[in-house]
């Protein structure tokens, strides 16, 4: 005796999964680092130490501005890697 065709059940949907969205908010991490690092300007405004003659206060923001761009370039490849 041959058996009627099942009707076909819907799958349900797959949840995506949990890690792209930890990895978003570790990319947004990133681009906080910079602006905690320089937001409190009381905590890095002095003279000592001396870099090349420059004030702590100077070069501790031109190292940030060097940071920052590099922080950038990790944040655009992981954008990039992740489309």
């Amino acid at each position: 005796m041959p058996t009627a065709p099942q009707p076909a059940t819907p799958q349900p949907a797959t949840p995506q999964p949990a890690q792209p969205r930890r990895r978003f908010r570790a990319r947004w991490l990133l681009l906080a680092v910079p602006y905690a690092a320089l937001c409190f300007p009381q905590l890095y405004a002095r003279n000592t130490p001396v870099l090349f003659g420059f004030p702590f206060f100077y070069w501790y923001q031109f190292v940030w501005v060097v940071l920052t761009s590099l922080l950038l370039l990790v944040y655009y490849r992981l954008n990039a890697s992740a489309r």
